[in-house]
């Protein structure tokens, strides 16, 4: 069940021939119980052959599609994820909701357009029995850059600016292991939007006086490297790739670029987790927002999927926020962020 989008205006009815790719999280074939591992990691043979989706529930999607017109992107069954392609009327159809145009008036972003649906979508048996959500359907943003800029800091404290620390300085006072540069392993980082250019990189890091790590950027959903973003994402891709690569400048990083939207967000984590080739074994998300403002059924697949980084011993590190305990909601009660408030996440907070 999707709740109106807030901090927006109704343009009007999605065009009915605009084309719109979607994400279909399939079930798992059996149950997941991280608890019941005991510690034990899965190998991802293991993982899916018992818990990515059945190849009976790949086949059911696609006579779903072809039922309805609908193009087949790419699937993967490891993710349990089949991508979906075709007009808004077609999915509207599909899916049971009416579509509908909006603008976003409350930064950030401010003046961005969208798409989303109220109410609930449905699906018929025996399609139904497969399916654990729909991504796409809704693309209002759903996520911000949890970064605090000197300015902001200092507006509140005036001498703030005098206590400013570089990443191995931090890592010095908390006792951080020295022998250990992450040599050998791949940290993921989630963004959003923004970008970041080699020359920043290779500056930065030549003034700490350390080789700057191998950078990649691997594009999800769409989403590139793009420096110059409007909102100051930029700010957030430079300092997750200069705190990681500080404290573990042996490690490659890998940085996953997707829109910001429920589905972007959920296909960069799940993509991250899957990625046979970089192989992460750490993923670091410094974005969310709160808790309130995700549907349900969002926030249940968005758990599901952060669970399988969970069996297959990968660490999920996210921001928890950087505006106290109401998590920037002004309606006087105490609100938690989201993705940081899953169980199956290393909440990191304080600030």
């Amino acid at each position: 069940d999707h709740p109106a989008p807030r901090n927006c205006r109704h343009v009007g009815k999605t065009s009915p021939a605009q084309q719109i790719t979607v994400t279909v999280v399939l079930k798992r074939a059996q149950p997941l119980d991280v608890a019941g591992l005991n510690g034990r990691q899965l190998s991802r043979e293991e993982y899916l052959n018992a818990h990515g989706a059945t190849q009976q529930a790949m086949d059911q999607l696609r006579t779903l599609a072809a039922r309805h017109g609908l193009t087949l992107v790419h699937e993967d069954r490891a993710a349990r994820r089949v991508w979906l392609r075709g007009t808004a009327q077609q999915l509207e159809e599909t899916f049971g909701v009416q579509l509908n145009d909006y603008e976003h008036t409350a930064p950030p972003p401010a003046g961005r357009y969208f798409h989303a649906f109220t109410g609930s979508m449905s699906v018929p048996e025996p399609e139904s029995a497969v399916i654990e959500t729909v991504l796409g359907l809704d693309t209002r943003p759903i996520a911000r850059p949890h970064i605090r800029w000197l300015s902001q800091i200092v507006f509140a404290n005036p001498n703030a600016a005098e206590a400013s620390f570089t990443p191995p300085q931090v890592a010095k006072a908390y006792d951080y292991p020295t022998a250990a540069n992450g040599a050998g392993q791949c940290i993921a980082l989630i963004e959003l939007g923004g970008g970041f250019e080699e020359s920043d990189v290779e500056t930065y890091f030549g003034q700490l006086g350390i080789t700057p790590p191998t950078v990649v950027a691997v594009p999800v959903d769409g989403g590139t490297n793009s420096p110059g973003d409007p909102n100051g994402a930029d700010g957030e891709v430079a300092l997750d790739i200069q705190v990681a690569g500080s404290i573990a400048p042996g490690a490659r990083i890998a940085v996953y670029f997707a829109p910001n939207t429920n589905q972007g967000f959920q296909d960069a984590i799940s993509a991250a987790i899957h990625d046979t080739a970089n192989k992460p074994s750490a993923i670091s998300i410094s974005w969310g927002g709160p808790e309130s403002s995700w549907d349900t059924a969002s926030l249940s697949s968005f758990d599901n999927t952060m669970q399988t980084a969970a069996a297959l011993g990968i660490t999920i590190t996210v921001a928890s926020g950087d505006s106290g305990s109401s998590d920037g909601v002004s309606d006087g009660a105490n609100h938690v962020d989201f993705p940081a408030s899953s169980p199956h996440v290393l909440a990191c907070g304080g600030t």
